[in-house]
């Protein structure tokens, strides 16, 4: 099994960071320091974050992770065993989507969003392959607070690719991507900040 930890970024929005099968491009700080701290403080007093839930050999487990989800319409979206109902665009949502938009060339009708308290709060390895999503649809993470690795990993390989995701980014998922490769957020110890992360998706009608 090879990795490759990159934590110093060249500023190239058309460079994939997967080897094969997939891609992933990593845009970098999208929004400026001031913008993006602005648009964190507001996402934490805003949103309407509720802890997430998981069913787990029957038993429906509560997370410290907070979560939410948005969109044009009240999709439905089960995961993890679980069905969310999403509420309208925010008007700060509505201003990330469409600039994020801008960036990716792509739309999107909906966006679930995490909230990690500090460091000790993470994701396990998933694809985001529910059956609701359009199928090799994009995805476009954007990521305000504490900078935090974000790893992918080959479904068959295992080879592993490593991220940092900074504080106002984006990155992007595209193609085949989920198809092959997993993807998380790991815990660590050493962030004690809080950090958001918005996944603006493709739901299909």
């Amino acid at each position: 099994m090879s990795s490759l930890r990159l934590f110093e970024f060249e500023q190239n929005p058309t460079k994939n960071w997967l080897p094969y099968e997939g891609q992933v491009n990593y845009l970098g700080k999208v929004f400026e320091q001031s913008k993006a701290d602005q648009m964190m403080n507001t996402l934490l007093t805003e949103i309407c974050w509720e802890s997430d839930k998981a069913v787990i050999f029957g038993k429906t487990i509560e997370t410290k992770r907070k979560v939410a989800w948005y969109a044009e319409q009240p999709f439905s979206y089960r995961y993890s065993g679980i069905t969310k109902v999403a509420l309208p665009w925010t008007e700060q949502l509505q201003a990330i989507k469409e600039a994020v938009e801008q960036h990716t060339n792509e739309s999107y009708n909906s966006c679930l969003l995490n909230l990690y308290h500090n460091g000790v709060e993470g994701m396990a390895w998933h694809s985001d392959g529910e059956t609701e999503l359009k199928k090799n649809g994009t995805i476009a993470s954007v990521s305000f607070g504490a900078e935090r690795k974000f790893s992918f990993k080959h479904k068959s390989t295992k080879e592993r690719v490593d991220l940092l995701l900074e504080h106002g980014s984006l990155m992007v998922m595209k193609g085949v991507t989920q198809t092959h490769w997993l993807h998380r957020l790991p815990p660590t110890k050493k962030v004690s900040h809080p950090r958001v992360n918005l996944t603006f998706r493709q739901m299909m009608y």
